[in-house]
């Protein structure tokens, strides 16, 4: 049920069209929320069919003219309505969590160095949010609730690739101990 209220945040912050939107969503709350381009359209369609959103009138309606949104007021009750709703935090489910459970009965033949890939994409994705952080967010720029919070989400985002970075340095440190050190590839 999030997707919805994921593009109801998006075109609050701007009206967009799809295209916009996808670009947006990859930039900004793909990192937390990810959808394709596929569902974001189709997902538009539903929310305009429901009235939430609606296609802003266009001076020369042409056949394949992009169509910009814009939130609707019962759009924007509605996600008010699910900002204030309580939800219970989900189950991680991550394959390399899986992939170490697993090693515990069948070996660790492989493992390090997929742990040591994971933690090359998660010191990447730090680095690319830590940088988000540097650019978006200068002191001088946190003085809206707006921009607060949306700092807050990238904090929470900076914090979890910590954690990944943490646990798998502590789990290449485990397995390193557990076995002979695999050739290098």
């Amino acid at each position: 049920m999030s997707l919805p209220h994921a593009i109801l945040t998006a075109l609050l912050e701007k009206p967009s069209s799809g295209l916009e939107l996808t670009r947006r969503f990859d930039k900004s709350i793909g990192y937390f929320w990810s959808a394709t381009h596929q569902q974001i359209y189709r997902e538009l369609g539903r929310l305009e069919e429901a009235g939430l959103i609606r296609a802003l009138p266009s001076e020369q309606p042409a056949r394949g003219q992009k169509k910009e949104f814009e939130v609707l007021p019962a759009g924007s009750a509605e996600l008010a309505r699910w900002v204030g709703e309580s939800q219970d935090p989900k189950p991680i489910r991550d394959p390399l969590l899986l992939r170490m459970r697993a090693a515990g009965v069948v070996g660790t033949a492989g493992l390090t160095a997929e742990l040591r890939r994971h933690l090359e994409l998660h010191r990447r994705q730090l680095a690319e949010y830590e940088a988000i952080e540097e650019k978006d967010f200068p002191p001088e720029r946190r003085s809206s609730d707006e921009d607060r919070l949306r700092r807050l989400v990238l904090r929470g985002g900076i914090g979890l690739e910590t954690f990944w970075l943490d646990w798998l340095t502590e789990a290449m440190a485990e397995v390193a101990r557990m076995t002979p050190p695999e050739p290098e590839a």
